[in-house]
């Protein structure tokens, strides 16, 4: 296998080459005022700008080939949470230090957000401690994006490719002061939220790859929600009325793959029979090139759940809130398995094709935004050789070794780091994103922080 050569890069040489290649970000003199009927977040639990560039150049040969690349809006995001203190211990977050980020290589590793207090963020508006769900450092509960739209009559969903009740969806829909609480927040899910549709991993009658267990193991669903959304007599108060609104339970990719076109019931919650992730933990060669090991054909696919999520929430004339997590690429990192991690990224990817190719059929620019973001990076991926010298801190590029060929890589890190992530928006009411964005990195250009993803969706696109 022919390597390309790899150029070394310094900050300052990174720099010039950003200000040479960055999008037009001026900032728009006031926010975007007619609002989006529809707001479609596809959040890529653990990617970093590198994740992203690996994936991209396994995929299309290119450093930036994917669809979003092209997006209006291209800025970073801040990620930093309190940390990892009890509850009522927060005195002050994190932070994000531009200056220090760059001139010390392991300054991002200081006390890195986890993907529950950064989908708390991106939800609410409220910074908070790792681990909360959809409460602030006291605790308290904090409305999120999704109890908005509910409470405006719009219809909301997420969609994962993790178990339905880990962070990041539930911090979409749910409150709870322990994101492990998983029992109690699926149950909360599907007896206390106004949530629409709920799509993932985590059924109990499957293991994590795929096959039929006699045991079950109701670690992500709780026994008794199970057997209710089974016999159909699971469900609560969605739409405000004093009727009961019931779940209608998807099992199958058959059943994943009806819904898709046609009519739909009102209320869907799938569970693809698998137990943890869709396609990270199946059987095969983990260091393989990525999908040398065949895909896992009997559980849907990303793209496939969020076009059907779509087919359902596009009935409510009022319009929608959806969010699609492609929650193993952060997995994949966390275990440094580079190739697995690569077909995540691609997955998700299809996921973003799948939704702008429902606004091109469906809808339009004018009527919907859709924003594709990150809670935080993991793994701390860099090209070979990155890392302090005596000259100061170099970042080395991922090495591009053709289309179809694992890029040169490496993870420098077994958990999340507080770098910034990419943040891509389209859609005519995306503009606010520019208004929001109010500070400036040396690399990354303009970006703004994770709570200033809540609040640009209720103030532009979000309900009235």
């Amino acid at each position: 296998m022919k390597k390309r050569r790899m150029a070394v890069l310094s900050i300052s040489a990174l720099v010039v080459g950003a200000a040479l290649t960055a999008p037009n970000q001026a900032v728009a003199d006031i926010p975007h005022k007619s609002l989006a009927r529809n707001v479609i977040v596809l959040v890529d639990d653990g990617a970093g700008y590198n994740h992203h560039e690996a994936g991209s150049l396994f995929d299309t040969g290119m450093r930036t080939g994917e669809v979003y690349n092209d997006f209006p809006v291209q800025l970073a995001v801040s990620t930093y949470s309190f940390g990892d203190v009890p509850v009522g211990g927060c005195l002050t977050p994190v932070g994000y230090d531009p200056d220090q980020a760059w001139a010390d290589f392991d300054y991002v590793r200081n006390d890195p957000t986890d993907s529950a207090a950064a989908a708390t963020a991106m939800a609410t508006g409220i910074k908070t401690y790792d681990s909360a769900i959809g409460v602030d450092c006291m605790g308290k509960v904090v409305k999120n994006i999704s109890e908005d739209f509910e409470s405006a009559g719009r219809s909301t969903g997420v969609v994962t490719s993790v178990p339905v009740s880990h962070a990041t969806p539930a911090g979409f829909a749910v409150h709870n002061v322990d994101r492990d609480s998983w029992v109690p927040i699926a149950r909360d899910m599907v007896e206390s939220s106004a949530i629409d549709v709920v799509m993932g991993a985590g059924h109990p009658w499957y293991d994590r790859e795929g096959n039929a267990v006699t045991t079950a193991s109701h670690t992500w669903i709780g026994r008794t929600v199970w057997n209710g959304l089974v016999a159909g007599t699971a469900g609560g108060n969605a739409d405000l009325e004093p009727d009961i609104e019931h779940w209608t339970l998807l099992q199958s990719r058959s059943a994943f793959q009806q819904l898709m076109t046609g009519d739909t019931p009102e209320r869907v919650f799938g569970v693809a029979q698998v137990r943890r992730t869709l396609q990270l933990d199946r059987a095969g060669d983990t260091s393989a090139t990525p999908f040398e090991v065949p895909l896992n054909d009997r559980v849907p696919t990303l793209a496939e759940m969020a076009t059907g999520a779509l087919n359902v929430l596009d009935n409510d004339e009022d319009g929608f809130f959806l969010m699609v997590e492609g929650g193993a690429t952060d997995l994949a990192a966390h275990d440094g398995l580079v190739s697995r991690m690569v077909e995540e990224e691609i997955a998700f990817d299809r996921a973003v094709d799948a939704a702008l190719q429902w606004v091109d059929t469906h809808s339009n620019w004018g009527e919907t935004v859709v924003i594709v973001t990150s809670d935080h990076e993991t793994g701390y991926l860099v090209g070979p050789g990155s890392g302090s010298t005596p000259e100061g801190p170099v970042w080395l590029p991922v090495g591009d070794n053709g289309q179809g060929m694992m890029p040169s890589l490496v993870l420098l890190s077994e958990t999340h780091t507080n770098s910034l992530v990419p943040f891509y928006a389209k859609g005519d009411a995306a503009r606010v994103f520019r208004w929001l964005a109010d500070e400036h990195d040396p690399l990354r250009g303009r970006y703004l922080d994770n709570t200033e993803i809540h609040q640009g969706l209720v103030d532009a696109l979000g309900p009235r």
